[in-house]
């Protein structure tokens, strides 16, 4: 059998970056994959059951760092023939009495419509929002070399002092803006409702009691970006069009790929001289077994994985008839109300219960991309977090949750499904229990995930983890992959130099 150069077992964004990555190097690279289609967390598939015409992202549907991100950056999604849109309202908390917070792209308009809490959020939002790239390469390093923290600053990779001395600054201003929102100070800076809680709903994406640092760190970036270049940007088409991008690059430089691949046992793998694993660590451990040493193994076992999610697909007859009209421009809706109430349905979830109001994030892509509209017919995704391991149907629990905010969306509903959080993993292997950040999002995972290990990717000779369980965790960003192949190249090919990744 012919000996490979290096085989990826996953698709997801960081396994196919990693694929891309090792390709470009001019290796013969082989991506297994053990669902029918590429792409892990993002896929856009058709729903039979709700509608022969339309397509629902499976998981991701939003992605402010599809742009942002170094990989991608480098990457050039544009150049690939990938349209992103983004909405003038990025993202919008409703709230009780007809009020919601809105963030628009442009952070003025933001801080204005926030009243008194304008200049507050203009003092903590706009240094990050104007050093967006610093930031993002900071809280999308390896977190563990200078190097790998400060890649993607401005001119490319930071190994210069000049790299590292421009990214001082906003790399403190967002410490310090860690510290105060994730700490017992968060409540302190905002004296609305309104700017409260349309900064809590974005750290409730690390699904994580609140207020947290990896909950704060999450809202920071996210936040940031919505003001900057490309915004919360949607796929035109859904999220499939960035797998489909990285798929063409692959195979153009010659790689494969094989879906309904299911890699059980190291014995499924075909010779190579490289493994990445874009999978979870319990399944590194599971398929390797003792080609892993004692401690390594020991110290993957350790690693915790988070709450949950429970995804529930509708089909609309109409827009969602929000209470506050300008709802319904923003592509991204977080529906949990106020700041207190997010507080006590993230504690609930925390601790082993479903909340009677759940924090649900929603997503209308045809606000940005009305392609995604067949006729009267429109597709809404919707999450709901809940505990690891849910087997609830939250379909009504949703369904109410919207109703607060806006009242008859009962009577726009065509037809809904849910996937449970326990069914999420038979759509991809890397959401245990539906934890689909592949690893609780705590402070010290962010750090330290998989391992505290000085090489967070590297398991054995050979062997590489390339998943969201790695630096720097969920998203779709590529990073985690891109980390990981050029540590391969460097130990498995001693090969230095990589051609660059935008189309030639």
């Amino acid at each position: 059998m012919t000996l490979l150069d290096a085989v990826v077992v996953g698709s997801g964004p960081n396994g196919l970056a990693a694929a891309v990555t090792l390709a470009r190097a001019g290796l013969g690279v082989r991506v297994l994959e053990a669902q029918p289609t590429a792409g892990g967390g993002a896929r856009t598939l058709p729903v039979p059951e709700l509608a022969d015409d339309l397509v629902f992202d499976l998981c991701s549907a939003v992605h402010p760092m599809a742009w942002a991100s170094p990989f991608f950056r480098a990457f050039d999604l544009g150049a690939h023939g990938v349209e992103l849109v983004a909405p003038e309202i990025a993202y919008a908390q409703p709230l009780g009495g007809g009020r919601a917070g809105l963030a628009f792209r442009d952070l003025d308009r933001t801080a204005d419509g926030l009243g008194p809490d304008g200049d507050a959020w203009r003092d903590l939002i706009a240094p990050l929002a104007d050093s967006w790239r610093e930031v993002t390469a900071l809280a999308l390093g390896d977190k563990r070399t200078v190097r790998g923290m400060l890649e993607g600053v401005r001119g490319g990779p930071a190994s210069s002092a000049w790299g590292a001395a421009s990214a001082v600054r906003p790399g403190l201003r967002f410490g310090a803006a860690l510290l105060e929102q994730g700490g017992p100070r968060w409540d302190r800076r905002f004296l609305t409702e309104e700017a409260k809680a349309l900064l809590t709903g974005v750290a409730a994406h690390a699904i994580t009691p609140l207020p947290s640092y990896a909950g704060a760190g999450t809202a920071l970036l996210l936040a940031a970006l919505a003001h900057a270049d490309g915004g919360w940007a949607v796929p035109v088409g859904g999220s499939q069009a960035v797998t489909d991008a990285l798929v063409r690059d692959l195979e153009a430089h010659g790689g494969t790929i094989e879906t309904g691949r299911a890699v059980e046992d190291w014995h499924d793998l075909p010779p190579a001289r490289a493994v990445l694993f874009d999978t979870t660590p319990r399944a590194v451990l599971s398929i390797m077994g003792d080609r892993i040493s004692v401690p390594r193994r020991a110290a993957l076992r350790r690693f915790r994985y988070g709450n949950a999610a429970a995804k529930v697909d509708f089909v609309l007859s109409e827009p969602v008839p929000w209470t506050v009209p300008d709802v319904g421009r923003a592509s991204t809706v977080h529906v949990g109300g106020t700041r207190a109430e997010m507080v006590i349905a993230e504690d609930a979830v925390a601790n082993g219960t479903h909340p009677d109001r759940p924090m649900v994030l929603l997503s209308d892509p045809g606000v940005a991309d009305p392609g995604r509209v067949r006729g009267n017919r429109r597709p809404l995704w919707t999450y709901a977090h809940v505990p690891a391991g849910s087997t609830q149907d939250l379909t009504e629990a949703v369904t109410r949750q919207i109703e607060r905010f806006a009242p008859g969306f009962r009577d726009v509903v065509v037809g809904s499904r849910c996937i449970p959080a326990s069914h999420m993993e038979l759509h991809n292997a890397n959401y245990p229990g539906g934890d689909i950040s592949s690893g609780a999002a705590s402070i010290w995972q962010m750090f330290a995930r998989p391992t505290p290990a000085p090489d967070p990717y590297q398991l054995a000779e050979g062997v590489y983890l390339c998943s969201a369980s790695t630096p720097p965790g969920p998203g779709v960003h590529g990073m985690g992959g891109w980390h990981a192949a050029r540590r391969a190249l460097l130990r498995e090919f001693d090969i230095r130099h990589v051609l660059g990744l935008a189309p030639a």
